[in-house]
């Protein structure tokens, strides 16, 4: 079953702000910046994490210097998983915040 626009949206938003809180409360030297529904996370190496909505696609994509990744809501799961691995939106952050930032967060929730 699809997700209606609405809820699309709304476990977005939830997804995007998750992930800002962890980095605020990480101490990780990084900035952010989320705008028009993109979610950008520049490292102090000059690395980037980018969380962008695909409503057209009811998508969230993860770019990251391991790669580009499309997350779909899983409603028995309640997670975003990779449409290609199933692996868990949390746990590709917490290898991809490793990877670039040197630190691993926790992503748990997501």
């Amino acid at each position: 079953m699809s997700l209606s626009e609405a809820r699309y949206h709304d476990l977005v938003d939830a997804a995007q702000q998750r992930i800002e809180d962890a980095f605020d409360d990480s101490g990780l030297d990084v900035d952010l910046e989320n705008a028009g529904g993109v979610l950008t996370v520049r490292f102090a190496n000059a690395s980037q994490l980018i969380v962008s909505r695909q409503p057209s696609m009811r998508q969230l994509w993860v770019a990251a210097r391991s790669g580009g990744f499309h997350f779909d809501f899983d409603e028995d799961e309640q997670a975003w998983l990779c449409d290609s691995s199933g692996e868990r939106l949390g746990e590709l952050l917490e290898r991809a915040t490793r990877e670039q930032g040197g630190e691993a967060l926790d992503f748990d929730e997501l």
